[in-house]
């Protein structure tokens, strides 16, 4: 199968490509970066994978309009392609935080989005386009949100924990109890593969995550276990940590309110549409399997 990929270069593209070629697929890498992208576009393709975009900032200084030039105009540009193209498969990475910021419970696919951040409402106006041509088009278009993606090669805020717990710091936020959901890239392939092969899966909205969540302190115990130490995990004051992350907002310390709330926060997210879709029990990673082989690539 002939599939074109958006985004090849990056952690996510790197890793799905070189999985979808062992399966016997020709891969099409295209860079949007590039001026003529549009005419390299092979429409004796079967499927378009449109990874490309620009990332959740954590520290707070990208331009706002920035993802929505990136995010939601490129997109519906690579989308209208598609529509004129004879490719019958359009496969969108959105985001979880397309839906919400804030999960008190389990985030569904049914959830009413409410993205407050220039990122996540970015990812909803190019999933609200795509929805609003896809009744009349007779191909399938998946809209797929993953939470938290990890794997060995990810330089993201995995490793920056790693590196803090690394050093024999002893863990200051244990009075923060939580469960928030990761996926790994073993998952997240195997699922992308699932869905080019399996045609049923019908159009629509798919969260991406592993099959159960974990809390942080969790995370920290896990990631001592990688470096064969005992956790050392303290109960500080959750007001005097919150007075510190604001003072890393003003001063640009590297703990601010955005990394205290990605570290702390509830976030779990359902992934029993996609296993529903697909007729499965359970992904093939468990998310302490995926997490071990993601943190020893650290070492």
């Amino acid at each position: 199968m002939k599939i074109i990929i958006t985004g090849a270069s990056g952690f996510v593209g790197q890793n799905l490509s070189k999985y979808l070629e062992k399966q016997n697929n020709c891969i099409l890498s295209i860079s949007l970066r590039s001026i003529d992208w549009q005419y390299k576009f092979d429409s004796s393709s079967k499927a378009i994978i449109h990874l490309a975009g620009k990332a959740h900032d954590t520290s707070n200084v990208a331009d706002p309009q920035s993802y929505f030039e990136i995010n939601t105009e490129l997109t519906k540009q690579v989308f209208d392609l598609f529509v004129e193209s004879d490719i019958q498969d359009f496969i969108y990475f959105s985001s979880v935080k397309a839906a919400a910021d804030v999960v008190d419970n389990i985030l569904y696919e049914n959830v009413v989005p409410n993205p407050t951040t220039p990122y996540g409402q970015s990812k909803l106006a190019a999933e609200q386009y795509i929805l609003s041509k896809i009744g009349t088009l007779g191909k399938r278009v998946i809209i797929i949100r993953p939470c938290m993606i990890h794997g060995p090669g990810n330089k993201g805020n995995l490793n920056l924990l790693y590196k803090i717990v690394s050093k024999g710091v002893p863990w200051p936020l244990g009075a923060f109890e939580n469960q928030r959901s990761f996926l790994s890239i073993d998952n997240l392939n195997f699922l992308v593969h699932q869905i080019l092969e399996n045609k049923n899966i019908a159009s629509g909205i798919y969260n991406f995550a592993d099959d159960n969540p974990i809390s942080t302190n969790e995370l920290i115990a896990i990631i001592n276990q990688s470096l064969g130490k005992k956790s050392r995990i303290l109960n500080l004051s959750k007001s005097l940590i919150i007075k510190a992350a604001a003072l890393g907002d003003v001063f640009k310390l590297p703990l601010n309110s955005e990394k205290l709330k990605k570290l702390t926060e509830n976030y779990v997210v359902s992934n029993q549409k996609i296993k529903s879709a697909l007729q499965i029990n359970s992904l093939p990673s468990s998310v302490k399997d995926g997490l071990m082989q993601t943190l020893l690539s650290f070492r």
